[in-house]
């Protein structure tokens, strides 16, 4: 059986978005799978065909990310870039046949408007149009979508079903298992009104080389499993020059052999700011920089150095963020990206560095094992993932054993994010380096 191109599945979610019976269209997408590319060829496919365009996104950086590309894969195609009155375009987005408004009216004979989900619930939002594209649908609340079903006719929804569903500090227990809960996703509460519907799934990662999407797939798509994208010739990453032999150059020198790495600390009960295991993060990042690394890919054949804007550092608390940005400032390397994983879903590097979230904890809290947390922090790199974290966290899943209640009329979570842990942690022990 051969297995479907993008093109294939682009072209089945045009048709079924054009001429199914239903209508909403769900297409799911593995980390790093073309998404955006398949959002874009949608959206110039309707739009050329005469019909206004809706895109919908949930961040203002996704928007921008979105015109950018629209506008570039059909420079004679207009976009419209629906703003607030605070808004600042930056300077790559100011280009031909991009129009920037704050008011919708000024857009009414653009053929595609983009704009943030907040802002297409502006009042002034009255008129339906035929088509709307959903970005990133899995990170939309339900209330949100029904809010929004009044200015379309039909819907493409497409994103990850492996990442982060939509959070919020407010108790939302009162609507557990209730057909409108709110904190469900739009995608999920779309389907479980709308059983037939079944979703398409682009088929392979591009981002992610074999060494990855072998253990991601495993791990957080079960059910779903996908493939790194084949033809894409070699990808390598090596190091031209040799390391002093600790604990910093060993990891990275793994991860170039196999593309993890995983330094694994002494077990202590810390506090969330682990000033060790911080120290031991920015290091390895810098020591990847200052090692020269090399990488060789499809977009880089010949060979390339990882650059500073290429290396990222990813964590799960806010206040560990700002931590290691500090610490970046302290030792001269502030262009390295540091984010939670809620702001790294979407974004790609070359080498990412994370702190495992189970680190030095005392306890495994849902917020911890939400599976779509640890997804996003392992599936960023192009090359290499190196994971920093304490001894003890198997030891701490098996404490914690996943056996929250199933509330009634409430599916199952998966993949159960205890498992998913696991899963994860006994890949990453085949790459260990202990620091003492």
């Amino acid at each position: 059986m051969t297995m479907p191109t993008v093109s294939d599945v682009v072209a089945d979610t045009i048709d079924r978005l054009v001429n199914g019976p239903h209508r909403g269209v769900v297409l799911d997408s593995p980390p790093g799978a073309g998404k955006s590319r398949a959002v874009v060829r949608t959206t110039v496919h309707l739009a050329t065909a005469g019909a206004p365009v809706r895109v919908v996104a949930q961040t203002n950086s996704q928007v921008d990310d979105l015109v950018h590309r629209v506008a570039e894969a059909a420079p004679g195609l207009p976009v419209g870039r629906y703003t607030s009155k605070d808004y600042a375009p930056p300077d790559w987005l100011l280009r031909p046949g991009v129009v920037i408004r704050q008011r919708l009216r000024d857009l009414a004979d653009v053929p595609v408007v983009v704009a943030t989900a907040a802002k297409w619930l502006d009042p002034v939002v009255e008129q339906r149009g035929p088509w709307a594209i959903i970005d990133e649908a899995y990170q939309m609340r339900s209330d949100t979508l029904l809010r929004l079903a009044r200015i379309f006719e039909r819907a493409l929804f497409v994103g990850d079903p492996g990442q982060l569903d939509p959070f919020t500090v407010v108790d939302v227990e009162r609507w557990t298992g209730l057909p409108w809960n709110p904190m469900q996703s739009a995608v999920a509460a779309m389907l479980t009104n709308n059983p037939e519907i079944r979703p398409l799934q682009l088929p392979h990662s591009w981002r992610l080389p074999p060494s990855a999407s072998v253990p991601v797939s495993a791990a957080f798509y079960p059910h779903v499993p996908f493939h790194s994208a084949p033809g894409q010739g070699p990808r390598r990453m090596w190091l031209p020059t040799n390391g002093l032999g600790g604990v910093h150059d060993r990891a990275i020198e793994r991860a170039t052999e196999t593309g993890w790495a995983y330094v694994e600390l002494p077990a202590r009960h810390t506090l969330r700011t682990d000033a060790e295991a911080i120290q031991h993060v920015v290091a390895l990042a810098v020591r990847t920089l200052e090692r020269g690394t090399m990488i060789e890919s499809q977009d880089e054949p010949e060979g390339t150095r990882v650059r500073s804007n290429r290396v990222a550092i990813g964590a799960v608390h806010r206040d560990q963020v700002a931590t290691i940005k500090d610490e970046l400032v302290r030792v001269g390397h502030s262009d390295i990206r540091v984010d939670t994983a809620n702001r790294l879903q979407g974004a790609e590097f070359d080498v990412v560095v994370i702190l495992h979230p189970l680190s030095g904890r005392r306890d495994a809290t849902a917020f911890h094992l939400e599976s779509g947390r640890l997804c996003v922090l392992t599936s960023r790199h192009r090359h290499a993932c190196i994971v920093v974290g304490r001894a003890g966290i198997a030891e701490l899943l098996d404490a914690h054993p996943s056996v929250d209640p199933i509330p009634l009329n409430t599916k199952p979570k998966f993949p159960d994010g205890w498992e998913a842990n696991h899963s994860m942690l006994e890949h990453l022990m085949r790459h260990r380096i202990r620091a003492t």
